[in-house]
């Protein structure tokens, strides 16, 4: 298994965590629970595989990645209730699948010979899809839009800090790990510590 696969398996099981968590919020039932938590698990690979042209979307060459991803949404369903609190729960386990589906998306953008640019936002894209896909179809604000939170930017932050490592030739797998880590404390700190970015104020129109 090379290491990109390895990062879309990690992003699949704990995506498909934080959608059959959000999916346990709704009361969904086992049915319900195996779709969002599909549509969380491969959305952001999904986009990110159409936008790079690859050969095959990741999910469709190894079906597996939907098995797996079934097969966690089982296990929340029938263990959800052990949660104290769901959301925290939930938010907790999308910052650490954030973390690794933002270094699955750079890394293949890398990988294929992307331009700064590209490696960038398809580490957004890979990172930030399927929650944002999966809040909707659970009718709650998705996370990316919440107020003063730390998302879309920790999902940038991640993918330039692989590049930073790229240009100074640390190894591939040193840089996925900075990316990786960057990434996460960013939206760890954003919920535990309230970090934010300053957002736009709108002022009284002057007479």
């Amino acid at each position: 298994m090379t290491p990109l696969a390895a990062l879309d398996y990690a992003s699949v099981i704990v995506f498909a965590i934080s959608g059959a968590l959000a999916a346990s919020r709704a009361q969904l039932d086992l049915v319900g629970f195996a779709f969002v938590a599909c549509l969380t698990a491969v959305g952001g690979g999904t986009l990110r595989d159409v936008l790079l042209n690859r050969d095959a979307v990741f999910w469709i060459a190894d079906p597996t990645y939907i098995v797996i991803a079934c097969l966690v949404a089982a296990v929340v369903f029938f263990t959800a209730h052990l949660f104290e609190s769901r959301q925290k729960a939930l938010l907790w386990a999308d910052a650490v699948a954030l973390s690794v589906a933002v270094v699955a998306g750079a890394g293949v953008a890398l990988k294929l010979g992307q331009p700064p640019v590209i490696v960038a936002l398809m580490g957004v894209a890979t990172g930030c899809f399927g929650g944002m896909m999966r809040d909707v179809v659970c009718n709650e604000v998705p996370l990316i839009l919440k107020h003063g939170e730390l998302y879309a930017s920790a999902a940038l932050a991640g993918p330039l800090a692989l590049l930073l490592a790229s240009h100074f030739e640390l190894s591939r797998f040193l840089g996925f790990a900075i990316c990786a880590i960057v990434t996460f404390i960013l939206r760890a700190g954003s919920l535990a510590w309230g970090w934010s970015l300053p957002v736009y104020k709108s002022r009284p129109p002057k007479n």
